[in-house]
C-alpha cells in the first residue's frame, strides 16, 4: 500500500547502536563508488535471466513473480502486492499470462474464499529453478571469493539501506520452514488486519 508521507517514514532503518561499528564518515567518492558498483553489480545479477526472459517473452516483472511465489507456495495475490510493491493492475498483467501459459496456478483461498492463492505449476517451478540457477551460482561465487565477514557487512549495508516496512517484510521472508500456506506473516499487521476481517 502506497501512501505519502513525511521524509522519515522513508528514511533508512538506523542500527540499533550506532557505536557499534565505529568506522570513519565515508566520503563522497566511498558513496559514488558504492553507488557504481551497486548499478554494475545488478547488471551482471540480472544479465543471465534476461537471456531467457527475452527468448520467451517475459520480462523481470514475471521472475520476481515467480520467484516469490516459489519462495512462499500458497502465497495471496494481496501479499505478493505487498511484496513486489507493485500496482495490482500491473501485478494482474503479469499474473494473467504466467497463468495462461501454465506456469501458475491460481486456487481459492483456503480462508477467503474471495482471496486468491498462487502456486506454481511444475512447468513453472522448472522455469524459475533455470532462471535463478545462474543467479544462484553468481551469488554463491561472489561470497566465496569475499568471506564470511565481507558477507556479513554486505547484508548489514544491503538492511541498512531498507525502510522499516521493508526491512520487515525481509526478515518475513528470511524465516525459513515456518508452515506458512497463505503468506499473511508477508503483510504489516495492519493489512493482515484488514485481511482477517474480511
Amino acid at each position: 500500500m502506497h501512501h505519502q508521507g513525511s521524509p522519515d517514514d522513508h528514511a533508512p532503518a538506523a542500527t540499533a547502536d550506532p557505536d557499534a561499528h565505529p568506522i570513519a564518515a565515508p566520503s563522497d567518492e566511498q558513496v559514488r563508488r558504492g553507488i557504481e558498483a551497486m548499478y554494475f553489480a545488478y547488471r551482471a545479477f540480472t544479465s543471465d535471466p534476461d537471456l531467457i526472459l527475452d527468448q520467451i517473452g517475459y520480462g523481470r516483472a514475471h521472475h520476481r513473480t515467480l520467484h516469490f511465489i516459489n519462495r512462499e507456495p500458497g502465497l495471496t495475490v494481496t501479499a505478493l502486492l505487498a511484496v513486489l510493491g507493485v500496482t495490482k493492475q500491473s501485478l494482474n498483467r503479469v499474473l494473467r499470462a504466467l497463468i495462461e501459459d501454465g506456469l501458475v496456478d491460481s486456487r481459492i483461498g483456503s480462508r477467503d474464499r474471495r482471496e486468491r492463492q498462487l502456486c506454481l505449476t511444475d512447468k513453472g517451478a522448472a522455469l524459475e529453478r533455470r532462471l535463478s540457477q545462474a543467479q544462484r551460482a553468481r551469488v554463491r561465487a561472489a561470497y566465496h571469493a569475499a568471506g564470511p565477514q565481507a558477507v556479513e557487512g554486505f547484508r548489514l549495508v544491503l538492511e541498512a539501506m531498507m525502510d522499516a516496512e521493508m526491512l520487515a517484510r525481509f526478515h518475513a521472508l528470511s524465516e525459513p520452514d515456518r508452515g506458512r500456506t497463505t503468506g499473511p506473516d508477508l503483510l504489516p499487521a495492519s493489512e493482515r488486519r484488514t485481511e482477517a476481517a474480511e
